[in-house]
């Protein structure tokens, strides 16, 4: 059952410019995007032009809401619900996208500057499965918020812009690295060595105090201080409220002679979030109500107030119950027992250079379309989802009834590792869902890289999806 390429589908002109132009766009957003939080103002302010509404000002205001309506709901600035209401009662159940929009990074810890030798550091601590070896001699840059003790909140973005500094973690020279060479791959570089380095120059008049006058030892540390208060009005205990993001610098890039793939940082999972999300915006009369849903935390295990593992989608679900007139307990229960779900999720595409730890045959590709994956977990399907195969029937009538290019994997051989993702969870209502989404190559690195075809037949697969499920 091999899949033939789907770049056939586009030749040269109005179809494959159509499809470049998609890829663009999301390409751009990966530039710019680096956040959950980034992300999710983005996700807004589109959502606004096309004419959503703000779910938390209609409940305040007792708004009732009709079939063709479209609301989101912001889950405290780190993930969105959004949702178009259907034709149908709400109890007949959602057609639901769902994916995350947090990805692996280093974050700095709440205590995190410190001098040493007349250098100064950032103290950092790892978020999500990283190899740590991948993150050192690269430029990074420092993205988040830091709220000062008055509610003020500064938002941090340093070392994207041409002008900026960039800021790394320094690596053994292989002159001196005989021991480190000889180490595991998990131990190459220890995860207490992930420290940022951001400066060098010694104040010139640093003083601890206005009243003694005597000089601190720390003037490299004091002169990065004074910077960080004359430029941003950060004092260093501000960082004691402060969400600080270490991620690579630089644009996502066009890769590969023909332009077919983008290298860029955070594929895993915004090369989901973003089809789902303008897949909403192409169905603005659904029969049954849509949901796209963006969260936060999957990473970590989809954890928290922000995480998956929250009430917040169900609460939404609710609050759309009342505003539609048709709320109780039994309709919320049997809306989210009737509901379809696409769990919106990366897969690990096929590389020639590592092809031992895949099996061919139950593999994705690269040009070969959208991913379906009936199961994930490890070892014996542990921790997975597993679709039931009527579901996966349905979902292959849909998906060729548009002609959208499609192909099944699992994630790797079996017993070689295992992941997860946000399906179970929604699984947990009685839903059927599945995990869906697009190949990427060097998943969980700085730099990952994806195919323009298979994001954009994930596209047109979700709007099929939407619209027919």
């Amino acid at each position: 059952m091999e899949r033939e390429n789907a770049w056939k589908k586009y030749p040269k002109g109005a179809k494959r410019n159509k499809l470049m132009k998609f890829a663009e766009g999301y390409r751009q957003f990966l530039s710019d995007c680096k956040t959950e939080r980034e992300c999710t103002t983005f996700f807004i302010a589109e959502a606004k032009k096309a004419g959503y509404q703000d779910l938390a000002e209609l409940i305040k205001k007792n708004k009732k809401l009709k079939a063709g309506d479209k609301v989101y709901m912001s889950n405290r600035g780190k993930g969105l619900a959004m949702f178009v209401i259907g034709k149908e009662p709400l109890e007949n159940g959602l057609n639901i996208l769902g994916a995350h929009i947090d990805s692996p990074r280093m974050d700095l810890k709440q205590n995190p500057l410190y001098e040493d030798t007349e250098m100064v550091l950032l103290d950092t601590h790892y978020y999500g499965g990283i190899k740590k070896y991948q993150w050192v001699t690269l430029p990074l840059a420092l993205h988040g918020v830091i709220v000062k003790k008055d509610g003020k909140k500064i938002d941090v973005a340093i070392g994207d812009k041409d002008d900026d500094p960039v800021f790394g973690v320094t690596d053994l020279l292989i002159h001196l690295a005989a021991t480190q060479l000889e180490k595991k791959g998990n131990k190459v570089v220890e995860r207490e060595a992930l420290n940022v380095l951001i400066g060098s120059i010694p104040l010139e008049k640093a003083t601890k105090g206005k009243k003694d006058g005597e000089e601190t030892k720390e003037k490299v540390k004091a002169g990065i201080l004074e910077i960080l208060k004359s430029t941003y009005g950060i004092e260093e205990e501000d960082f004691l409220s402060a969400e600080i993001e270490v991620v690579p610098a630089g644009p996502a890039r066009d890769f590969g002679f023909d332009r077919s793939m983008i290298m860029g940082y955070g594929h895993d999972d915004r090369v989901c979030a973003y089809p789902s999300f303008y897949a909403m915006l192409e169905v603005p009369a659904p029969k049954r109500t849509t949901a796209c849903l963006l969260v936060d935390k999957e990473e970590i295990g989809s954890v928290g107030a922000t995480g998956m593992e929250s009430r917040f989608f169900e609460n939404m679900v609710a609050e759309i119950a009342n505003l539609t007139g048709d709320y109780s307990e039994l309709t919320v229960r049997r809306c989210l027992t009737n509901s379809k779900a696409l769990s919106s999720d990366v897969s690990a595409a096929f590389d020639p250079n590592y092809p031992d730890v895949m099996e061919k045959k139950n593999s994705c590709y690269f040009g070969k379309g959208m991913v379906f994956n009936k199961y994930t977990g490890a070892r014996g399907k542990s921790g997975s989802n597993d679709a039931s195969a009527e579901y996966m029937g349905e979902l292959r009538g849909i998906m060729d009834s548009d002609d959208v290019s499609y192909q099944t994997a699992e994630l790797g051989k079996v017993d070689q590792g295992g992941g997860g993702t946000i399906a179970y969870i929604l699984g947990n209502y009685s839903m059927l869902v599945i995990d869906s989404g697009v190949p990427v190559l060097n998943m969980h690195a700085p730099w990952e890289i994806i195919s323009k075809l298979d994001l954009y037949e994930a596209f047109r697969g979700y709007v099929s999806f939407l619209k027919k499920a």
